[in-house]
């Protein structure tokens, strides 16, 4: 009888406890009871967390030491690959450019044209090399040239002809709309201080608003490098187009002469007026490295070269070093 009762009283006190603890743990009271009997599982530690490594900057190309001196009228020096300005030589002054207006052509001619469309050669663009005095291609008049091809002949004998053609043609009959694509062009590019009024840079008035600084034809040389077309094109040393129905054959050499003297030169234009005096936009590459730089009124084109090639040692040479940014 009292093992019985004892049973029913062991029974009722297990019940009790699993209706109570749950009780206990939805209570202030309960918890603090049920944590002095070690019933609650214990909170656990948090980890410290390690703290994150400041990432190393990039080394770039770093200015030590006094510019190359040159002897132009604006000089600027780009490291391609970090937009690091290397040398500004006032590169904001606005300037006459001569035949560098020609890589904004080819630029228009290139986005707006169809490379594959016969270029006709008509007189005007005879009468510019004729007539005005203009650099030449040697283009006949009557020729039907492909747009692709007369690219080539406007940018490495930097033929004046060649400019007009391409003008007359994509702009519908009127040089001055393909000026006005130029401008626009320019404008969307953020070219502020560019100002293009003729298709070859060949201003046969002292006072033609026909400029551009430095900085902008540096920006505007390494857009026109980033379309595979164009940095072939400014890449070429010599370029033979055969005869066909529609032309006679011709050979185009390139005005650059580092091209073929200054190892590791990629292009790009050249230039040259009375105004403008000698110019040369020009990139490079070596190491993996690439610059691209700009000379504005060099007193003559043996002194340009000579300047460019300083330039460029200089920026070669310079020490990588962690940005400061």
């Amino acid at each position: 009888m009292i093992r019985r009762v004892l049973a029913i009283f062991l029974l009722i006190l297990a019940a009790c406890i699993v209706i109570a603890v749950p009780l206990l743990i939805l209570t202030p009271a309960g918890n603090q009871i049920l944590s002095t009997l070690h019933l609650t599982e214990p909170t656990p530690t948090p980890a410290l967390l390690k703290p994150m490594p400041t990432p190393t900057p990039a080394p770039i190309l770093t200015v030590k030491g006094p510019l190359p001196s040159v002897q132009a009228s604006a000089a600027y020096l780009l490291d391609m690959d970090t937009q690091h300005v290397l040398d500004d030589d006032n590169g904001e002054q606005p300037l006459p450019m001569a035949s560098t207006t020609k890589i904004m052509t080819a630029l228009v001619a290139i986005q707006t044209g169809n490379l594959e469309q016969l270029i006709p050669v008509k007189q005007d663009a005879y009468n510019r090399v004729h007539i005005d005095g203009g650099s030449s291609a040697n283009l006949r008049v009557g020729d039907k040239i492909p747009l692709k091809e007369l690219l080539y002949g406007l940018l490495l004998p930097s033929g004046d002809d060649a400019a007009v053609a391409i003008a007359d043609e994509l702009g519908e009959g009127s040089q001055e709309t393909f000026v006005q694509r130029m401008n626009l062009f320019a404008y969307r590019l953020h070219l502020f201080q560019t100002h293009y009024t003729n298709v070859d840079g060949l201003t046969l008035e002292d006072n033609a608003p026909h400029y551009t600084t430095a900085a902008d034809l540096a920006r505007l040389a390494q857009y026109a490098m980033s379309i595979p077309l164009f940095a072939q094109i400014v890449h070429t040393p010599k370029y033979y187009l055969p005869a066909t129905a529609s032309h006679l054959a011709y050979t185009w050499l390139t005005t650059n002469n580092l091209l073929t003297t200054y190892d590791g030169m990629l292009g790009i234009k050249t230039g040259h007026t009375y105004a403008a005096g000698y110019c040369l936009v020009f990139a490079a590459e070596r190491n993996k490295h690439h610059l691209i730089g700009v000379i504005l009124n060099s007193p003559s084109e043996v002194q340009r070269d000579h300047d460019v090639a300083k330039m460029l040692n200089w920026g070669f040479s310079l020490p990588l070093l962690p940005s400061s940014s």
